[in-house]
C-alpha cells in the first residue's frame, strides 16, 4: 500500500444526519445537496420529508462542516433555510451520495413554496426557436414555476401535485435525472410533448382552437375588444384590451364592478413606464420573483381612463408565466387582467366552473389541463415611506411564512375577519398564512373560506388545539370558530391589527398601537375604528380615540359617505346641521328625508356611535363635495387621498387632544378642523388643499397622543394605513417626536392582516 493511500484510509471520517428546516422544497434544494455533497467526496443521501429535508452525510469532518456551511449562507436564490439540526451516527463506510424517495409520514413542517414568476433562463428558451420548448405556456424549472398552487401534498414531489398526471417524456427525463441539468428534481418540468396543453373554447366548452393556434386566435379576439378568460397558475383572469373605452365599460357592465379599478398587464418594465411614473423600489417589486400588482402614479398614457376612475393610481402587472409572455408579446398593447370571478365571488380555478360562473361575463376561454388546486388571487402592493407595503397577500406570497417559531404556537388556528379573510395556522416551525380569501358576503365565498380552512389544516398536518376569532358575534368566520370542538378565545379587532404588525416585526410589549380603520366590534358595543391602544405585558388598554359620532342608517353610511357626514354635522351643530344646505351631504338629502334622519340622530335609533377614522374621511369626501356615493369599500378615502395635493405650505387642521375625565381615554376632537373645512369649502378652497390639511391634521394627531401618553415604540394598523400620505405623514412626525414608528409591509395593515395578529396574540397574550 502506497503512503498516500495509508494516509487517506487514516484520514478521520464521520457520519451525521442533517435535518434542516425552513423552504427547502420546490427551490433545488435536493440538487444543490447533491452537487456540492459529490463535490466535498462526501457519501450519503439526501431525501425530502414532511418536515424539510433530511441529510445523511459521511466524509471528512471539513467536507461535512463545508456542506453545512455552503447551506446556510449560499442556499439556491428561493431557499430559505431556518435551522439545521445536527447528529451523530455510525460510520457506514460507501463513497456514492444519492437523492432518495422522499418520507410521506411525519409532521408537516416545512414551507411550502410560493409560485414563482418565469426566471430569466427559462423565458429565453420559451423565445429561441431553435429550443424544444419554444413557444411553450408551461415552461420551468427549479427555479421557477408553479409550487402553492399545485401541491396536494407534503412533502413536494411530482407524485404529490397536480403535474403527476403529465408523465415525463424521455427527454424531461433525462433533464430530471441529471445532477447537471437546471432541471434536475425539478417536479413541474414539461414540455410541448408531455406537458400541460391549451385550448381556446367559446361559451358552451366548445373546443376551437388548440396549442399555438388556440393563443393567437385569443390575441385576435382581444384585438377585437372582446372580453377573454385566461386560465393561470392560480385561477382565471378576465382580459380586456385596456386602451378601449368601450371594451372596458363592457367588462364593468358585465362584471357589475362600475368604478373599483381594474389591474393593467404590460408586457415589460419599459412599456409600464410609458404609462406610469415607475421609482427603483416599484421596480424591484414590479420584477421580482412574486410579481404583484403594485399601484402606480398614473402619466399621460394610452390606458384607458375608464380603467381606474376617480383615482390617480393604476395597478401595474407584469407577466409572470410563460403564457402571459407569449400573449403579452404578441398583442404588444396592454390588458386588464383583473379576477376571473363575479362581485363578492371566489376567482374561478376549474375550466368547467368557468362556464358557469363566468357566462354572460367572456366571450371566450382560453384554458389548459393542468388543475390548480386552490385559489390564488395576485397580490397586490405599493411603496410606502420607502418600503414596499403589501396590500393584497395572495399569488407569489402565500403560503410563506411570516413569523417565526418564537411568535408562534403550533395548534392555534386563527380566523381573522369578515372582509379581505385570512386564515392564520401556527405550527411548529412558525405562523402560516393562507392566501388572500376575499369578504364572506355570499354563500360562495363563505364556501371557499371554508374549504380553505380545511385545507391549511390539511396540508400542514397539524390538529388545532385551540380557534382564535374577532370579537364580533355575526362574523361568518366567528360562527366557524365552533366546528372544531377545541377551546376558543375571542381577539378584539383593533389589538389584533396591532399584534398583526408586532408579529411582523418581532416586537414584545410594551408599545402604543394605533389601529384606524373602518370599523370593528368595540367591547362596549359601540363601533370602534380609531383606537390607541397601550399594550403592556399584562394586557391591553384603549387610552385614546376620535370624538364619536353618530352614523345615520347604520351599514348603510358605509355605502353613502353623506350619511357619515350629517352624522358628524349633526354630533357639532345639532338640528341646525340641516340648515346647511350649501353642503354638498346636506343638500344630497330631500327635505323629507332630512327629516327623518334628524329623527334618527336624536334618538339613536339605527344610528349607531362610532369613533371610526374610515367614516370621518368618508365624511370630509362627502363635504368637500368629492364623493357621496361609493361603489366599493375604501372608494371616498382612496379620492381623497388622491386629490390632496404636495405643497407644503397648505397647513394642517388641528385636532386637539382632550382629557376624557374619570381615568376614560384622550379624545381626539375633530370639531376645530370640521369647521375649518366648512369654512375652507364656503371661500372656494381647492379640495386638494383641504384634503391636504385634513391629512397633515390628523398626522400630527397620531404623535400628539403618542407624546402624551409616553409610550416610545408606536406601531400602527387598520386599512387607514394603506393611505400612503397618512402613513408617510404619520412615520415623519412620530420621527420629529422622537417616537420609533413601525408600520406593516409584509402583511396587509387591512384586515387581511388580522388572523396574524389573533394568533400572535393568543400565543403570547391569551393563555391557550
Amino acid at each position: 500500500m502506497s503512503a498516500t493511500s495509508l494516509r487517506a484510509s487514516q484520514a478521520p471520517r464521520e457520519r451525521v444526519r442533517l435535518e434542516v428546516r425552513g423552504t427547502v422544497q420546490g427551490v433545488g434544494f435536493r440538487p444543490f445537496v447533491y452537487r456540492r455533497a459529490t463535490a466535498l467526496g462526501l457519501a450519503g443521501w439526501v431525501a425530502n420529508t414532511p418536515a424539510g429535508v433530511t441529510i445523511e452525510a459521511e466524509g471528512s469532518p471539513t467536507g461535512i462542516a463545508a456542506l453545512v456551511r455552503e447551506m446556510q449562507r449560499a442556499p439556491p436564490p428561493n431557499a430559505r433555510v431556518t435551522s439545521i439540526d445536527s447528529a451523530p451516527l455510525f460510520v457506514r463506510g460507501g463513497a456514492l451520495f444519492e437523492i432518495r424517495p422522499s418520507v410521506a409520514m411525519g409532521f408537516a413542517t416545512t414551507a411550502v413554496l410560493p409560485d414563482i414568476a418565469t426566471c430569466d433562463d427559462c423565458l429565453a428558451e420559451t423565445f429561441d426557436p431553435a429550443n424544444r420548448r419554444y413557444r411553450y405556456p408551461f415552461t420551468n424549472c427549479t427555479h421557477c414555476g408553479p409550487r402553492y398552487s399545485i401541491v396536494e401534498e407534503i412533502p413536494y414531489d411530482r407524485a404529490r401535485t397536480t403535474m403527476r398526471r403529465f408523465p415525463l417524456c424521455p427527454d424531461c427525463r433525462v433533464e430530471y435525472n441529471d445532477p447537471a441539468d437546471r432541471r434536475f428534481h425539478a417536479e413541474p418540468n414539461a414540455c410541448p410533448l408531455c406537458g400541460p396543453r391549451i385550448a381556446l373554447w367559446d361559451g358552451t366548452g366548445t373546443v376551437l382552437a388548440e396549442r399555438g393556434a388556440a393563443l393567437l386566435n385569443a390575441a385576435e379576439a382581444l384585438r377585437r375588444g372582446e372580453i377573454v378568460a385566461v386560465k393561470g397558475v392560480g385561477g382565471f383572469h378576465l382580459l380586456v384590451d385596456a386602451r378601449k373605452d368601450a371594451a372596458v365599460g363592457r367588462l364593468r357592465e358585465r362584471k357589475h364592478r362600475p368604478e373599483k379599478p381594474l389591474a393593467v398587464m404590460f408586457a415589460s418594465l419599459a412599456a409600464a413606464a410609458a404609462e406610469a411614473e415607475i421609482g427603483i423600489a416599484e421596480a424591484k417589486l414590479l420584477m421580482s420573483r412574486e410579481r404583484p400588482i403594485v399601484l402606480l402614479r398614473r402619466g399621460a398614457g394610452s390606458v384607458s381612463a375608464a380603467v381606474a376612475p376617480g383615482v390617480p393610481l393604476i395597478g401595474a402587472i407584469l407577466p409572470y408565466t410563460p403564457l402571459h409572455h407569449l400573449l403579452m408579446a404578441e398583442l404588444g398593447f396592454p390588458v386588464v387582467a383583473t379576477s376571473g370571478n363575479r362581485a363578492h365571488e371566489p376567482i374561478v380555478i376549474d375550466e368547467q366552473a368557468a362556464l358557469l360562473r363566468l357566462a354572460g361575463i367572456a366571450d371566450l376561454f382560453l384554458i389548459d389541463d393542468r388543475p390548480v388546486v386552490r385559489p390564488l388571487d395576485d397580490s397586490v402592493a405599493r411603496v410606502v415611506a420607502a418600503r414596499p407595503m403589501l396590500l393584497r397577500r395572495g399569488r407569489g406570497y402565500a403560503p410563506a411564512r411570516v413569523s417565526d417559531a418564537e411568535a408562534a404556537e403550533p395548534g392555534i388556528l386563527a380566523l381573522g375577519g369578515h372582509l379581505k379573510a385570512v386564515v392564520a395556522l401556527g405550527t411548529p416551525a412558525g405562523v402560516v398564512l393562507s392566501q388572500h380569501l376575499g369578504d364572506l358576503d355570499t354563500p360562495e365565498a363563505r364556501d371557499g373560506y371554508d374549504a380553505a380552512v380545511a385545507d391549511l389544516v390539511r396540508l400542514h398536518r397539524v390538529t388545532p388545539r385551540a380557534v382564535v376569532r374577532d370579537l364580533h358575534p355575526d362574523y361568518h368566520s366567528t360562527g366557524q370558530a365552533s366546528v372544531f370542538g377545541v377551546p376558543t378565545l375571542a381577539v378584539q379587532h383593533h389589538v389584533a391589527h396591532i399584534a398583526a404588525c408586532m408579529a411582523e416585526h418581532r416586537l414584545t410589549p410594551p408599545v402604543l398601537g394605533v389601529a384606524w380603520d373602518g370599523n370593528g366590534f368595540g367591547p362596549d358595543g359601540t363601533v370602534w375604528g380609531s383606537e390607541f391602544i397601550h399594550l403592556t405585558r399584562s394586557g391591553w388598554e384603549r387610552v385614546a380615540h376620535l370624538r364619536p359620532f353618530r352614523l345615520p342608517g347604520g351599514e348603510a353610511a358605509v355605502r353613502e359617505p353623506r350619511r357619515s357626514a350629517i352624522g358628524l354635522l349633526f354630533s357639532a351643530f345639532g338640528r341646525d346641521a340641516f340648515a346647511m344646505t350649501d353642503l354638498a351631504p346636506v343638500a344630497a338629502f330631500a327635505p323629507a328625508e332630512q327629516a327623518t334622519l334628524g329623527v334618527m340622530l336624536e334618538r339613536g335609533v339605527n344610528a349607531p356611535l362610532t369613533t371610526s377614522a374610515g367614516r370621518l374621511f368618508d365624511a370630509v369626501a362627502a363635504l368637500i363635495g368629492l364623493r357621496q356615493r361609493t361603489t366599493y369599500e375604501g372608494q371616498a378615502a382612496a379620492e381623497l387621498e388622491g386629490i390632496a395635493v404636495d405643497a407644503m405650505a397648505v397647513g394642517a387642521y388641528e385636532f386637539p387632544i382632550l382629557p376624557g375625565g374619570n381615568e376614560k381615554p384622550l379624545i381626539v376632537d375633530w370639531a376645530p378642523a370640521l369647521e375649518l373645512i366648512i369654512a375652507d369649502v364656503r371661500a372656494g378652497a381647492p379640495p386638494g388643499a383641504i384634503a391636504a390639511a385634513f391629512h397633515a391634521g390628523l398626522a400630527a394627531a397620531i404623535a400628539g397622543v403618542a407624546i402624551h401618553i409616553g409610550e416610545p415604540r408606536v406601531v400602527l394598523g387598520g386599512g387607514c394605513f394603506q393611505n400612503a400620505r397618512l402613513t408617510e405623514a404619520t412615520v415623519m412626525a412620530l420621527s420629529s417626536a422622537g417616537m420609533t414608528p413601525y408600520w406593516p409591509q409584509q402583511v396587509p395593515p387591512n384586515d387581511g392582516g388580522l388572523a396574524l395578529g389573533q394568533a400572535y396574540w393568543a400565543a403570547t397574550m391569551g393563555g391557550v
